[in-house]
């Protein structure tokens, strides 16, 4: 046997064994972790059980824990009758001699209940998370299972909800007040919600209040139901270790059991071994709770969680919690909603009319103990005991806050709740205005705290406004603005800095984009500073954009306030000393005390916002502060750089997508703010567009518009007017523009009409004096018209962009015509004229690209290089120069190599004729299908890789079938390509598809035919050959076809955005280019050069060049258009007021209101209705009743009345008569007696009658 065994291990294992086996030890480390949660739920939580019976006095069959005998733990449940009535008797004697308590007659045990609950029986199923503790565990465990097995957060806020076990019902717009205003509380502050877990009661209530919320609340609000474990209906279900369970919210109504509310997040069922029986939860309860008020919420000042009770409905019980909450220490504050009955109603009356000291008037108090005595059916004694419990809560009514609805204090119960944590807090201002901050209430802020006479701290609101800062809380933010907060003062270097160090708010690629700059990884715990971020502007903004934080004064002010403590520039070591060297020689005064403060605060705390991807923040600061337009399109190129730095680092595709929205946002700004200032004055919106920002680098915001490709801004009316007048230059002519150059001949005789606008004139010159008013300057102008000299006019006219594009359009045609001459005769050992005026031309423009390199605004050499390289023609115009200029050296030897230069020549001139399209920009038809070619250039890129690969995969099969003994050599590549290729156009080589081959074939002439040997597999070729040309030909083009069609229309919808944006960089091209076009651009650059010399001979500033649409005004000026932005920014928000109120949406929303508030009150008037109708029904049933008993007594009144008479009448007639019959006296005599009698009984009963009578 022990062979076979060995023979059995020894034999191969089957392929499922072995895959099992595999995937065990794949998910092993998993398992083990499951294993040790568990395993420490077990370990840390325990249940109790009874396990000594005590029979119940009340119940002979159960014991005073509540179970039945025969369920206690170690009876075994198959025990006979006789078995069990001996059990009985024992347990009888031990009831005798001892009395059942938690501590002696139950034991513990590890908890067997804990994992998931789904709720059955509703529309949706919804999931909690549970376990069953002992009701002694320590509140460290239960926060710890909280918040690190169940994921929950810390809350900022903890409301813990008491009231009435039993179904009661509330009003109707009180029971949505409540529901409305305790899940507004929740959400708003990131609030736990502690109730007793189970459907009765206040409980029901508040998960009604859930459900009403679902929608928006499911996920966000965690609603903690703590309830005995011992009154839980179905609580079988529940057991298990780490499962889920289904679980049925049917309650049995012949149980004294309850179901777990639906609506619920977590559960915590408190265990102390009594089943069907209050109580276990409330000791364990009441210490979570404080346990949980120690821990410190996200705030500075190190404030802990702060709880408040709210109290709606309740009974006698509920008082005696209140008042252990006013006598806690601290205090927890509590609120009561007064109007949901019983004891929230007789707490709220003991409020309202109680003095301080818990002293009330004697007359209330018997009413109070009266109405005691009927709501809880007390006796005297017990009613004053209850009292007397009220009035020790009263005598701290200021922790108290009652809830009354429609009150002017209180409209929602969110407000009530919180002003009474406030109120109970008992803390300073600053305190206050931390708890508000936390709980994201500015409501609360500007209602209570920010009153008027509230005395502030020296810094206190600095140090709340850096807490709303770090915390993305924008109606703080503007709320402290509005109470005397000064952000010039508040905004300091190492304020900004720690701000933008925070880890707080939404997540952002500022990291990332650090990285990236720094060029290497950074430590976990790499502090950002100022200079960095300076970097990462720089590099999304692009371009020749220079930020403040690099430039050498604030690194030199950087480094001497906090010290070299990095390298924060990424420079190469051998340069350190000479940066050093030359930032100690910027001089700056650290004694100053606005050094270390920003003039414009709000320009900095936006991008900080932009940079952070704080959006509402953003928005918020670029209303504020000075230059709102540049910092909408500053704002709008950040947005726009750090989406396309997402979407190439592979980024979740949601950053990119929102980074755009928020550039769309920011450009959309822009474009309205310009709108808006174009209608209200047209000048000061063109000095808008083109004076110098001083703090964005020194551009403009057309030019920062043109940074950001903002084609609405640059389409704008306001943007092509101040193109259209750069464009003319001094020439104004309605139509027939290009025929100005041919004016030449009546500028002497002064007939073109040549208009100087003052203010183009200073834009062009670059310099603005004080502006007078409209009507001077138009005076003014009328005057000097006719003074200008001619050699004035002459200059102006030629240096107009557009003469400026006409000289060098022609030029450009003369010269491709030339070069069509050299190209097409025949070439000489030596160059002709024509051939060296082409020559001259290309290193003439050489020249000037040298020249736009060297006078492009970068400071640095290579940073020029840069940003000039940024340009798709320039790179091209680069290779065709050198590409042409070995041409003419290969072509100044001696042949052959003279030959090849001339090849050289055939293939360059190719560029010079695509050049043209740039020139085509100009037209407004022609521009945007240059755009087009460009686009569908990129979209063929991607077309020729698929195309590729098919093209390929055939040619290879074809040649390696067709040739199968080719020896090694390029033409074997160049095979691979060259028929495959042709055929995507047709050519299918129909000849060579299936050449005959085989045997010898005759003619029809008789001579026979030679063919060569069939190759193994040719009849393949046709059939792959086939397939071949149905992907190329048919599926592909027309793929092709598609998506060119596609960048058609797409550029055709935005065709004349796209051309006027165009428009803007070749007429700033002709504006800085010179006059005389190449050759002859040659005698202005020695111009130039000669100009920069004398300037720099006489040491005058040079840089009063041409600077076009840029206008340099003075500090007087600047504020005039400060002012007016800051005018148009204001008028811009009314009308948008205006527009959002007058909105379809808006009216809706509004309408909507005063429907359900009408609704609401209509329900007031129905529910009085009713109870009227309830009172006038028992008052008529009343009415009817004591009609009824009227009735009664009016026939017996009747019928006594007409006894009487009959007896007087009788009386009368018989002392009248004259009886002779004694024997008949005799026999009437028994009758006469008892009338008698009963006339004096009546007369004893009523004698108000018998005087009537007589």
């Amino acid at each position: 046997s022990e062979v076979d065994t060995m023979n059995q291990l020894d034999a191969p294992r089957p392929l499922n064994w072995t895959i099992r086996k595999l995937c065990h030890a794949a998910f092993l480390p998993s398992v083990r972790l499951l294993k040790a949660q568990k395993s420490w739920i077990e370990r840390a939580f325990s249940k109790r059980e009874c396990v000594h019976i005590i029979v119940s006095a009340k119940d002979p069959h159960r014991c005073c824990c509540g179970r039945l005998i025969g369920q206690h733990v170690g009876l075994p449940p198959g025990i006979s009758s006789s078995q069990n009535d001996k059990t009985e008797r024992l347990a009888k004697n031990d009831s005798l001699s001892e009395k059942w308590s938690i501590s002696k007659h139950t034991q513990l045990s590890p908890t067997d209940a804990f994992g998931t609950i789904e709720f059955q029986g509703g529309g949706h199923s919804n999931k909690a998370m549970y376990v069953r503790v002992s009701y002694d565990t320590k509140p460290d465990l239960l926060l710890h299972l909280m918040t690190k097995e169940w994921q929950l957060e810390l809350p900022k806020l903890l409301i813990s909800v008491h009231g009435g076990l039993q179904n009661f019902e509330l009003q109707p717009k009180l029971k949505q007040v409540f529901g409305k205003g305790l899940i507004k509380a929740a959400m708003t502050t990131g609030a736990w919600i502690f109730t007793g877990g189970v459907n009765t009661g206040v409980i029901r209530h508040v998960g009604d209040a859930l459900k009403d919320h679902a929608s928006k609340s499911r996920g966000k609000i965690c609603t903690i139901g703590i309830a005995p474990w011992g009154i839980v209906e179905n609580q079988e279900d529940l057991v298990g270790k780490d499962v889920v369970r289904p679980y049925q919210t049917m309650s049995n109504p012949m149980s004294k059991l309850t179901v777990l509310n639906s609506l619920h997040s977590h559960f915590i069922l408190a265990d102390n071994g009594t089943t069907g029986k209050y109580g276990a939860e409330v000791k364990l309860r009441r210490q979570l709770e404080k346990h949980i008020s120690l821990q410190k919420i996200n705030t500075r000042i190190g404030q802990g969680v702060p709880v408040v009770a709210l109290i709606v409905e309740g009974g006698p019980n509920v008082i005696s919690i209140v008042l252990e909450y006013l006598r806690d220490t601290p205090p927890v504050p509590v609120v009561v909603c007064d109007g949901s009955g019983r004891a929230s109603d007789i707490l709220a009356f003991g409020h309202k009319y109680s003095e301080e000291g818990g002293i009330i008037n004697e007359s209330l108090r018997d009413q109070l103990l009266v109405t005691i005595q009927k709501t809880f059916t007390y006796s005297r004694t017990q009613a004053q005991h209850l009292f007397i419990i009220l009035m020790e809560c009263m005598k701290k009514k200021e922790l108290i806050t009652v809830f009354r609805m429609g009150s002017e204090g209180h409209q929602d119960i969110d407000l009530a709740i919180l002003t009474a944590l406030l109120k109970g807090a008992n803390a300073s201002a600053p305190d206050q205005l931390s708890l508000a901050l936390a709980w994201n209430r500015v409501d609360i802020a500007r209602s209570q705290i920010f009153i008027y006479g509230q005395q502030w701290p020296v810094g206190s609101l600095e140090q709340a406004m850096l807490d709303a800062l770090v915390l993305d809380r924008v109606d703080f933010v503007k709320l402290l603005i509005e109470n005397g907060v000064s952000m010039h003062r508040f905004l300091t270097l190492s304020r900004l800095e720690e701000l933008y160090n925070t880890r707080h708010g939404p997540s952002n690629t500022l990291y990332h984009l650090v990285r990236d700059v720094k060029k290497g990884n950074l430590p976990p715990d790499y502090r950002i500073s100022l200079i960095d971020i300076g970097l990462v502007i720089e590099y999304l903004m692009g371009g020749a954009y220079r930020c403040n934080y690099t430039r050498k004064r604030f690194r030199t002010l950087y480094h001497n306030l906090f010290g070299p403590k990095r390298d924060d520039m990424p420079i190469r070591r051998g340069r350190q000393k000479t940066t050093r060297k030359r930032e100690e020689e910027v001089d700056i005064d650290l004694d100053d005390p606005e050094i270390n403060h920003f003039p414009f605060p709000f320009h900095e705390l936006m991008v900080w916002a932009v940079l952070m991807k704080r959006q509402k923040m953003a928005l918020f600061f670029w209303q504020h502060g000075e230059e709102a337009m540049a910092k909408a399109l500053v704002a709008c190129k950040l947005c726009k750089a750090m989406a396309h730095e997402a979407s190439e680092n592979d980024m979740v595709d949601d950053i990119s997508q929102e980074l755009n929205h928020n550039s769309r946002e920011f450009g959309q700004l822009a474009v309205e703010l310009l709108d808006q200032s174009y209608k209200q004055d047209e000048q000061m919106a063109m000095k808008l567009l083109t004076y110098e920002l001083k703090n964005w680098s020194n551009a403009t915001c057309l030019q920062l518009a043109v940074a950001a490709k903002h084609r609405d801004f640059i389409a704008h009316t306001c943007s092509q007017m101040l193109l259209t007048d750069m464009w003319m230059g001094r020439l104004r002519m309605r139509k027939n523009s290009g025929r100005s150059i041919l004016a030449l001949d009546k500028l002497s005789r002064g007939r073109t009409v040549l208009k100087c606008s003052d203010d183009l004139r200073k834009a062009m010159l670059g310099k603005v004096t004080t502006e007078t008013s409209r009507k001077k300057d138009v005076q003014e102008v009328q005057n000097n018209h006719r003074l200008i000299p001619l050699g004035r006019k002459i200059y102006e006219f030629y240096n107009a962009p557009i003469v400026k594009f006409w000289f060098h359009t022609m030029a450009y045609v003369g010269y491709l015509m030339l070069f069509n001459y050299i190209v097409l005769v025949k070439m000489d050992l030596w160059p002709s004229p024509q051939e060296w005026i082409v020559i001259a031309y290309i290193f003439t423009n050489g020249i000037e690209k040298m020249r736009e390199i060297l006078m492009s605004e970068p400071g640095k050499l290579l940073q020029k290089v840069k940003v000039w390289l940024q340009e798709y023609w320039n790179i091209t115009d680069l290779m065709a120069i050198l590409i042409f200029s070995v041409g003419m050296v290969l072509r100044l030897q001696e042949p052959p190599l003279m030959n090849y230069g001339r090849v050289i020549y055939c293939v360059n001139i190719i560029y010079w004729y695509i050049r043209l399209l740039d020139i085509f920009g100009v037209n407004k038809y022609l521009g945007p299908y240059v755009m087009m070619i460009g686009k569908m250039m990129i979209d063929m890129m991607y077309f020729v890789i698929i195309m590729l690969v098919v093209l390929m995969s055939f040619g290879v099969a074809r040649q390696a079938i067709l040739n199968p003994n080719e020896d090694p050599s390029w033409m074997l590549a160049r095979n691979i390509f060259f028929m495959p290729y042709w055929m995507i156009y047709g050519e299918v080589f129909a000849d060579e598809i299936d050449p005959p081959c085989g045997q010898n074939i005759t003619n029809e002439d008789g001579v026979v035919v030679a063919l060569p040997p069939c190759k193994p597999g040719a009849w393949i070729v046709p059939a792959i050959m086939a397939c071949y040309l149905l992907v190329a030909n048919i599926l592909l083009v027309n793929l092709l076809i598609a998506v060119f069609n596609n960048t058609f229309f797409e550029v055709k919808s935005i065709s004349n955005q796209v051309w006027k944006f165009q428009r803007y960089q070749l007429i700033m091209t002709f504006h800085e280019r010179p006059v005389l076009p190449p050759p002859l651009i040659i005698f202005s650059h020695i111009t130039m050069v000669l100009k920069h010399l004398c300037c720099r001979w006489r040491k005058t500033d040079d840089d009063e060049r041409d600077s076009g649409l840029k206008l340099f005004i003075t500090e007087d000026e600047l504020k005039k258009v400060h002012d007016f932005e800051e005018q148009c920014i204001e008028e811009y928000f009314r009308e948008k007021d205006d527009r959002f109120h007058s909105s379809n949406d808006e009216r809706i929303r509004v309408t909507s209101e005063r429907v359900e508030n009408m609704a609401m009150r209509l329900e007031e008037v129905n529910e009085r209705e009713h109870f009227m109708k309830a009172s006038l029904q028992t008052v008529d049933i009343r009415l009817a009743q004591m009609e009824e008993l009227i009735g009664r007594i009016t026939i017996a009144l009747e019928r006594v009345t007409g006894v009487e008479r009959g007896e007087v009448n009788k009386a009368r007639s018989r002392t009248s008569s004259d009886c002779t019959d004694s024997a008949y006296i005799l026999r009437q005599g028994d009758s006469f007696n008892s009338t008698e009698g009963n006339a004096y009984r009546l007369q004893e009963t009523r004698p108000t009658v018998f005087p009537f009578m007589f």
